[in-house]
């Protein structure tokens, strides 16, 4: 096992058909285009089937009817479309269009001729001759002779020149030609049709991913922040991008493609049937070892086809996590160590995909192996039936080319099986997605929140993360609308988590937070967060301009408004010397500016909405002193009528607060102003006196 675990729930083969019934849901919107598309596919299906069908009638009707003919008697009437052929005194019609319009029964004394090959040439015989009997013309005046067959017999014979053997197939090549213009006709609609099916099936596969797509990372930001802490980055990228492209190719490729192969295996039973039963049984011999083949390529696969898809998401994830921390990587020199334990994974996903490969490699060869195995079959007992006269050649022809099409889809099987295995595993993970509960639900009637005063209480709050480890015990407070509130306190203690209750990233198991004196879980959290502004310690910035990133994309917040809280809080001056001004671009994560300059923007950000409620969490601690003294008196005065709430371990700056609370353990264990603390002696003054003690020895 990789060091990496997938750390992915997977399903087992009952439940595909739950997947396959959830994938195709997706496609009843477009039933209409589904539906033209199995429409068309079966067109096309027919087709196909139609090209050996129609070469099969040249073989049989034509090419071997083409050398006989029967004599017109005199005064015989014969039908319109009836071609006749003149050749000397003589009046013919093929003996096939004789047969075929019902004549010989009218003229059952008629003369036959035969074109039959001689030395030198052709000749016409006077009667029925096999076509390919043996004899020797012997010519007399005026290119008559006899015809003298090994078996003695001799018939009234004459020599045919270039254009009298034109003149008597001149109705056989213009069937011919019929025939090959249907054909060719043929051709062009399976073309036309196999295009419009395709490109039909790939529009309506794009919005199909489309949509999915649009759920999956919708559903994905409303998860609450429980379920992030416990996901790689790189694998949920994965499950929006890679695994949904994989849906893609199986509603494109194989779920109508697969009809259409379904439609062309019924279709050629079908023929084959109408043709010769007893050929048609002998051919389809062979389906036991293709089913036998199809169903162990079929086990034998599908946990491959898992596997790798599982260590792809788990690569991902962990070059999400190493570019991520690649600076701590080049600080701490871990190079060498990081590239060990990609490599590693990156092992396991090449002797995974080498299976795979290995399975979908085998099954074509076996399957080739098989249709010889029925071609020679076909040869031995066909070709015999062939020359004693039971199947006609047009029909050995026939199905030879049917039993190549019937395992042309059987052969497309192992690409398709392999598109339909990994989108069955993309399924489950993307799934699993999707049906992970939103553990922070809106309430189902929320109570409105139109004007916040700011109040902020805590009522006998316990939390905890995971199980009952405590993070949080007993908290209780209550923050006056206007009042500004510090938590200090070693790391650990808790007051990230007061603030991320507060704005209901968790849930309490005990206890109520309140807003106004409302249940922050009876309430919706967009209004929640609406009126709450949050600066974080590490400030994120988006790739686009300055701009965009202290409006966040509110369209309601004006470019004056914007301009003013940068002026208030003394940012306007460094985003005015950028080249663009509040154009200016910010690369991804702002790399391309200092984390100062990142942080004044996070203040920017959190101010312009107006919040009732404003949240610092370290929010000064990658400001320079200078800045920091600036960014205090603009929050100074930014903060007069809204509730603050302030995180700092520099205690210097908490000193305006209202009030402090000092938090150890995840306990409030003192509360009240600077000076009541200092004066009390307990766990704050030793706080400032350490603090202040390791700056005197940091400036010495």
């Amino acid at each position: 096992m990789s060091q990496w675990s997938s750390g992915e729930e997977t399903w087992g083969k009952a439940y595909d058909g739950r997947l396959m019934r959830r994938l195709l849901r997706y496609a009843r919107a477009h039933a209409w285009a589904v539906a033209l598309g199995v429409l068309l596919a079966l067109l096309a299906t027919a087709a196909e089937l139609a090209g050996p069908y129609l070469v099969k009638v040249a073989i049989d009707e034509h090419f071997t009817q083409a050398t006989r003919f029967v004599r017109l008697p005199e005064g015989a009437v014969v039908p319109d479309d009836l071609a006749v052929v003149r050749w000397g005194t003589l009046e013919l019609v093929r003996l096939r269009d004789a047969r075929a319009a019902g004549l010989l029964e009218q003229w059952p004394d008629a003369m036959r001729y035969t074109v039959v090959r001689v030395d030198g040439g052709l000749a016409l015989v006077e009667g029925d001759v096999p076509p390919d009997a043996r004899g020797t013309l012997v010519l007399g005046p005026g290119g008559r002779g006899v015809f003298r067959t090994a078996d003695g017999a001799a018939l009234p014979a004459h020599r045919l020149g270039g254009e009298e053997a034109l003149a008597l197939w001149m109705p056989t090549i213009q069937a011919v030609l019929r025939i090959a213009a249907g054909y060719l006709g043929v051709l062009i609609a399976a073309f036309v049709l196999g295009y419009s099916q395709m490109l039909l099936l790939a529009r309506v596969s794009q919005r199909i991913i489309q949509r999915l797509r649009h759920e999956t990372f919708a559903h994905l930001l409303r998860l609450p922040l429980a379920f992030l802490d416990r996901h790689p980055t790189g694998r949920l990228v994965t499950r929006v991008t890679n695994d949904t492209e994989t849906l893609n190719e199986m509603y494109a490729n194989v779920l109508v493609n697969a009809l259409r192969d379904g439609f062309m295996l019924v279709g050629i039973v079908g023929v084959m049937v109408a043709l010769d039963w007893r050929l048609a049984l002998l051919s389809l011999t062979t389906v036991p070892l293709v089913l036998g083949a199809t169903v162990w390529y079929r086990r034998a696969a599908r946990e491959a086809f898992r596997r790798v898809r599982q260590l792809l998401s788990t690569i991902n994830g962990a070059l999400s996590e190493t570019l991520s921390g690649i600076r701590i990587v080049h600080l701490f020199h871990r190079q060498r160590q990081q590239y060990a334990r990609l490599e590693a994974i990156n092992r396991e996903h090449y002797a995974a995909s080498l299976r795979e490969l290995h399975l979908t490699s085998l099954f074509r060869p076996v399957m080739d192996f098989v249709y010889a195995l029925g071609l020679a079959a076909l040869l031995w007992w066909g070709g015999g039936a062939v020359v004693r006269g039971a199947v006609t050649f047009g029909v050995l022809y026939a199905f030879i080319e049917y039993l190549n099409r019937f395992f042309k889809p059987i052969n497309d099987l192992a690409e398709r099986y392999t598109i339909l295995q990994q989108a069955m595993a993309s399924a489950e993970r993307i799934f699993q997605l999707l049906d992970e509960p939103n553990s922070l639900p809106d309430p189902p009637e929320p109570v409105p929140l139109t004007r916040v005063r700011g109040e902020v209480a805590f009522r006998n709050v316990w939390f905890a993360y995971r199980d009952e480890e405590w993070v949080l015990k007993d908290i209780s407070f209550t923050a006056q609308p206007g009042e500004s509130i510090a938590l200090v306190g070693a790391t650990g203690a808790g007051k990230s988590t007061i603030l991320q209750l507060l704005c209901r990233f968790y849930d309490v198991q005990r206890g109520a937070v309140l807003i106004d004196g409302v249940d922050v879980r009876r309430l919706r959290q967009a209004d929640l967060r609406r009126h709450i502004g949050f600066v974080l310690q590490d400030a994120f910035l988006f790739s686009g301009t300055i701009r965009d990133n202290i409006r966040l994309f509110q369209d309601d917040v004006t470019d004056e408004a914007i301009e003013r809280v940068c002026r208030a809080i003394g940012a306007h001056d460094f985003i005015a010397r950028l080249p663009g001004g509040y154009d200016a671009p910010v690369l991804e994560r702002g790399s391309n500016l200092s984390a100062g300059q990142r942080q004044l923007i996070a203040f920017a950000r959190a101010l312009v909405r107006d919040p009732a409620i404003l949240v610092l969490d370290e929010a000064t601690a990658h400001v320079d002193t200078e800045t920091e003294r600036l960014v205090q008196e603009a929050l100074l005065a930014a903060s007069r009528g809204r509730t603050t709430i302030i995180i700092a371990h520099r205690l210097a700056t908490v000193r305006h607060a209202d009030r402090i609370l000092v938090l150890h353990k995840g306990r409030i264990r003192e509360m009240g102003t600077h000076d009541e603390l200092m004066r009390r002696g307990g766990l704050y003054r030793t706080l400032v006196e350490l603090q202040a003690r390791q700056a005197r020895l940091g400036g010495a």
